[in-house]
């Protein structure tokens, strides 16, 4: 995704974001790459993907959230 799409899906701002990206691509999680505008006068974009460690990092962080139905994630919220 783009970093522009990545602020808007988080709700987060870019002095927030863009922060965090650059200590997740440092740890290996994400791999970073330019990618050029298709429009005359735009300057390129920022593409951001998960590796492999960062895929599986995520999977450790949420396994217990997956495997919950969110009624379920509700009523353990409760306890």
């Amino acid at each position: 995704m783009h970093g522009y799409d990545l602020s808007q899906n988080a709700g987060l701002k870019a002095g927030t974001l863009y922060p965090i990206l650059t200590r997740l691509h440092d740890r290996g999680l994400l791999e970073a790459k330019w990618q050029e505008s298709g429009y005359s006068g735009r300057p390129p974009r920022h593409l951001y993907r998960l590796t492999a460690k960062g895929r599986e990092f995520t999977q450790e962080q949420f396994a217990d959230q997956v495997q919950l139905t969110p009624a379920a994630r509700l009523q353990g919220s409760r306890a």
